[in-house]
Order: structure tokens, then sequence, then C-alpha cells
């Protein structure tokens, strides 16, 4: 099954900013080593954030979990990265109660 509305699929650019490539957040630090290391950086936010809703519009839901806000999605695929590398990841995807577009969650190494 493919993602509900996946080209309507987005990610807020603080959750890449201030979550998935914080140094200092305390859930996200450890996550920010990881793309870091793949070369994700300030500078190149808009290929991370193309790179996840990729993987959203393209690949297969791999579990479905209800939430006390809304249905989340999770997602397996392949980031292509600024040092030319490809890395797995997980992406978690959410559709609010109440709305039609899916939105990004989290990613972690897959």
């Amino acid at each position: 099954m493919k993602l509900p509305n996946r080209d309507f699929a987005y990610v807020p650019q603080a959750k890449i900013k201030d979550y998935l490539l914080s140094e200092t957040h305390v859930v996200g630090r450890s996550k920010a080593k990881f793309f870091r290391m793949f070369g994700f950086d300030e500078t190149n936010i808009d290929a991370l954030e193309q790179g996840l809703i990729k993987i959203a519009q393209t690949q297969d839901v791999k579990d479905e979990l209800p939430s006390p806000h809304g249905k989340k999605y999770i997602i397996d695929g392949t980031l292509s990265t600024p040092l030319g590398k490809s890395v797995k990841v997980e992406t978690v995807w959410i559709i609010d109660i109440g709305q039609e577009k899916p939105r990004f969650i989290t990613a972690y190494p897959g």
C-alpha cells in the first residue's frame, strides 16, 4: 500500500533544522549525528526535505499505527546524500485527525 495522499506529503522546515539536524536537541541530536555524517547540514536542508518526500511518495507503507492525533505510517527508503552515498532510513508520517496531507514526523537509520 502507498501512503494516502502521498502527493501532498510535506516536511515542516523546523522539523529538519531544529530536530533532525540539531546537535543540541535532546532527542534529535543522535539523529543529527547520523545525518551530518553523510553530509546533510544547514546548507542543504532542501535536499534532505526532497529526499524524505520522495520516500513518502514512492515507497510502500511498511506499517500503520493508530495515534491519538491521527494515523501514523512507517515507510522505509533510501536517501541519496550530499557525499554521493545512499543510506537506508525509516521514516514516520502522520495524517492528523481532520487533515488530509501526510506530515513528516521523524526519520532514523534503517
